[in-house]
């Protein structure tokens, strides 16, 4: 669309900036639910429940009144909820060393099925993660598990540094604290396998009413920071 054009749409026509406020309006009812299969090496899959409003983020089993983990998108903060030891642990941004000295990682990118791409993440030759995703499919979804995962890359970066040497991996960087939203710039996963093995299909994306209960930390709960 050329540039002209897009300001024409900007100065709008009578009554087209109040449809644009309904339409956005009505989009503010609702909520995006992705359902997923993960699955970790030698163990049975299970279902992960994705539900993205404008100001939230919510990643469960499926199950409202279990355990949850909360992206506040306005504040910046992840809030990992634990009913049964009623607690809520809290996660800021935290700042990162610089990256490395030689530090090079590889992504491919080749066109797939339409409106979807397969990608390779690569450091020193490593399959670190590979998949595919989706660029139109609910992109606000995929923008917000990379705001979640930029957020946590500070306290991905400090397990990995006091984790013994050889479990210091090269791809555990990538995947969670300098590449970490790379192959979420490429869409919404459609599946994703990483180099240990764990693997996520998703099963369905949905847009469903927006039930506001769902974005909260439930009452009575301590609430503890987490180092970062």
């Amino acid at each position: 669309m050329k540039w002209w054009l897009l300001c024409l749409l900007g100065m709008g026509l009578p009554g087209m900036g109040a449809a644009h406020a309904a339409d956005a309006d009505a989009l503010r009812q609702t909520m995006i639910a992705l359902r997923y299969v993960d699955q970790d090496p030698g163990e049975p899959p299970y279902p992960t429940r994705i539900l993205v409003t404008h100001d939230f983020m919510r990643m469960d089993s499926g199950e409202d009144e279990g355990d949850f983990v909360l992206l506040d998108r306005r504040q910046r903060l992840v809030i990992n909820v634990m009913r049964e030891s009623r607690l809520a642990m809290v996660f800021t941004s935290g700042m990162l060393p610089p990256k490395p000295a030689g530090w090079k990682p590889r992504l491919d990118v080749h066109k797939a099925a339409r409106g979807t791409r397969r990608f390779s993440l690569s450091v020193k030759g490593v399959v670190c993660s590979e998949g595919a995703a989706a660029l139109r499919a609910a992109p606000d979804a995929a923008r917000a598990m990379a705001e979640l995962k930029s957020i946590l890359a500070a306290t991905q970066y400090r397990v990995w540094k006091d984790s013994p040497l050889e479990l210091q991996r090269d791809c555990d960087l990538a995947n969670h604290v300098w590449e970490s939203g790379a192959t979420l710039a490429l869409g919404l996963p459609l599946e994703e396998r990483e180099f240990t093995g764990r693997t996520r299909r998703l099963e369905s994306e949905t847009r469903q009413p927006l039930r506001p209960e769902l974005f909260s930390v439930p009452g009575g709960m301590a609430t503890i920071n987490a180092p970062s």
